[in-house]
């Protein structure tokens, strides 16, 4: 299998054809977005860290060590919904869509890793 090609954006940025299959891996609907805008193909709360995680880490770039930690835990432990994005990325790209403001320091990035991580070692 070629390399996954999972990508990450936020959900307040225009879609764009070369998005793939548009993901939203947030627990809560994004504030003032409509579904027409969003353009997401699937809604995957379940992809999204636990709410005690999610306020733990408040997006704070000094927990995110921590947070990558603790969320790839609760992903180990919700292997459905791992699988269904692996599948998803096994049959072309996939766009992982977020709305927090910080681009380097959200559960769509951390999931992306996390999915890399995973299905590269699926495959070996």
């Amino acid at each position: 299998m070629a390399h996954m090609n999972i990508h990450t954006k936020r959900v307040y940025d225009p879609p764009a054809t070369e998005d793939g299959t548009r993901v939203l891996v947030d627990r809560v609907w994004p504030r003032g977005m409509t579904k027409e805008h969003a353009h997401a193909d699937v809604w995957l709360k379940d992809a999204a860290p636990s709410t005690p995680l999610r306020t733990w880490f408040n997006h704070d770039p000094d927990k995110w060590k921590e947070f990558k930690r603790r969320y790839a835990v609760e992903l180990d432990d919700n292997g459905d919904v791992v699988e269904h994005l692996l599948a998803l990325a096994a049959h072309g790209r996939v766009t992982l869509l977020y709305s927090a403001r910080d681009t380097e320091h959200n559960q769509a990035v951390a999931l992306r890793e996390y999915l890399l991580r995973h299905g590269r070692n699926k495959r070996s």
